[in-house]
């Protein structure tokens, strides 16, 4: 799949450093906030692309927004996309230095 460069930069929105996800990194797996409506191709051309790696599988979450009080009222935050991407054997993305 083909993904415009435009589109790549608006799919992968950043990527997600927590505990957990450099517990992933152990099995070749790296978390991504993506956009609401990207779609797991997209992702993958996305990836691909940007960080120059083989991608073997994608799997997607959708976290619903909580609802949280902003000054005495009640508020939502917004809906997030995560991806988490799975890399072949040998293929590796270093986070911390950005695209």
């Amino acid at each position: 799949m083909s993904v415009s460069k435009e589109r790549m930069y608006e799919v992968i929105r950043r990527p997600l450093i927590t505990e957990k996800s450099t517990l992933m990194s152990e099995n070749n797996q790296v978390a991504f906030e993506v956009a609401i409506d990207a779609s797991k191709p997209e992702i993958r051309a996305a990836v691909e692309q940007l960080f120059k790696v083989k991608v073997k599988g994608v799997n997607t979450l959708l976290s619903k927004g909580k609802v949280k009080r902003f000054r005495g009222r009640p508020g939502k935050r917004d809906d997030m996309k995560k991806a988490v991407v799975t890399l072949a054997e040998g293929e590796s993305i270093d986070v911390t230095t950005g695209v």
